[in-house]
């Protein structure tokens, strides 16, 4: 996110805003992919349209199920996207949350502006069910959070699932969900200290903190703002990412490999990890994969912006007739296709696109490219798993499974790094969860 919520929601006209966020949220419920759903609108409109389903999207369970309540029938889809948006938004604050975002007479009057601009038949009946919602709030807020899904805002096989994985956690994983995440920068190891940068981001007005172990080289900024108005992100002196993800580079590169090290990111897009290893151990020969050229792209992007280089290949990992030479890597870093149920803060749009089935499939993708890339290590070597999930199925289920077939593997635990990080705050004065959810796991080879 580049700017408050606040701010880019304030950017344009409320009820163009609510029109693109309807159908935003729409096609999320379609089964759209909210990343291309928000490329697809205007650039001036496209910041505060974000903001919006982003905070719709946390509250959808809760919309939902008052909807039902204010109007059991449902409305044409786009009214219901509609109403569905203005009822999140309309969802009041915990005690000492952030403030709304409008008074609650401009959502209402401009919700019904865009009604009448988008199905001007339904414009009365929106304004009829809004304003109803507003005189009954307390009472039809209390009747959604009876069920599990307007209590939690997520599907109920999801609810289930973390149950039966975290059966004393899985409440305060579905709270940390529901909240916006911190933004976090990777500072560059060879360029500067998190420290230092803490001080030119104070010189220019930016609140930050130093997040400190096991994230060496992450700060925490008190309010996220654009990349443009951090000092020296041109010029490559940081990058974003959060501190989770900051954990694979060092858990691959150790103590130091070899110098002119091979070194494989197998699942490389958006590039985030792959020019972290670089700016760890500058000296690396690393080949980069990813199966979506698209998506590749973006990495080059990255290392261009580092100063960086790399070998890119299109190409599926598991493939490895296609696109291996034959020499084994010293290193293979395996973030792998999952669930991405770990950060569902950061893309509140996936719990409402995963389906049951969906864990067992991503499951297996994940097997098939721990068996692929095995033969390819190095003796000696050492290969890094990683999923952004915390379904046991997609991380110690998969990594156990893993350890049954491979005689030769050897896991290690590494305190702070390794098994189920859980994106919950580690204290109760934590405003938020410093991490998102990840798995991780060393592997060797003797």
């Amino acid at each position: 996110m580049s700017q408050s919520p606040q701010a880019a929601a304030k950017s344009a006209p409320l009820h163009r805003l609510l029109m693109q966020a309807a159908d935003a949220v729409q096609g999320v419920r379609e089964g759209k992919s909210l990343t291309d759903l928000l490329a697809r609108v205007p650039a001036d409109l496209r910041p505060g349209t974000q903001a919006l389903t982003f905070a719709a999207l946390r509250r959808l369970g809760s919309a939902e199920a008052t909807r039902q309540q204010l109007a059991p029938k449902a409305p044409p889809p786009r009214v219901d996207a509609l109403l569905l948006l203005a009822l999140a938004l309309l969802w009041p604050e915990p005690a000492g949350g952030p403030a709304p975002m409008y008074a609650d007479h401009t959502l209402v009057d401009q919700a019904v502006a865009a009604a009448k601009t988008r199905a001007p038949a339904s414009a009365n009946f929106v304004n009829a069910v809004l304003r109803r919602f507003l005189r009954e709030r307390d009472g039809l807020v209390a009747a959604a959070q009876r069920s599990p899904l307007g209590a939690f805002n997520h599907p109920l096989w999801w609810i289930e699932k973390l149950k039966q994985d975290w059966p004393t956690q899985w409440q305060a994983i579905l709270a940390a969900n529901n909240r916006p995440p911190p933004m976090t920068l990777r500072v560059h190891a060879q360029r500067s200290t998190p420290a230092q940068y803490v001080q030119r981001l104070a010189e220019a007005g930016i609140a930050a903190r130093v997040l400190g172990a096991p994230a060496a080289q992450a700060v925490v900024l008190a309010q996220p703002v654009p990349v443009s108005a951090l000092p020296g992100f041109a010029e490559g002196l940081v990058s974003v990412q959060d501190a989770a993800a900051q954990l694979a580079a060092p858990l691959v590169v150790g103590t130091g490999l070899r110098p002119g090290a091979r070194v494989l990111d197998a699942c490389a897009a958006p590039g985030g990890k792959t020019a972290h290893l670089l700016e760890l151990q500058p000296d690396l020969q690393l080949t980069a994969l990813d199966a979506d050229a698209q998506r590749l792209r973006r990495v080059q992007e990255n290392l261009q912006r580092l100063g960086q280089t790399a070998t890119l290949q299109a190409t599926d990992a598991r493939q490895t007739s296609g696109w291996w030479n034959g020499q084994p890597f010293d290193a293979i870093l395996l973030d792998a296709p999952c669930s991405a149920s770990g950060i569902v803060r950061r893309h509140p749009d996936v719990r409402w696109l995963r389906r049951p089935d969906d864990i067992a499939a991503l499951a297996r993708i994940q097997a098939e490219l721990l068996d692929a890339l095995w033969p390819l290590l190095a003796p000696g070597g050492r290969l890094v798993y990683a999923t952004c999930s915390v379904f046991r199925a997609e991380g110690q289920a998969q990594l156990d499974a893993f350890l049954q077939r491979q005689a030769d593997a050897k896991s290690h635990a590494v305190p702070g790094f390794t098994g189920h990080l859980l994106p919950v705050a580690e204290n109760a004065s934590d405003a938020e969860p410093p991490l998102d959810g990840f798995f991780y796991a060393l592997i060797t080879k003797p």
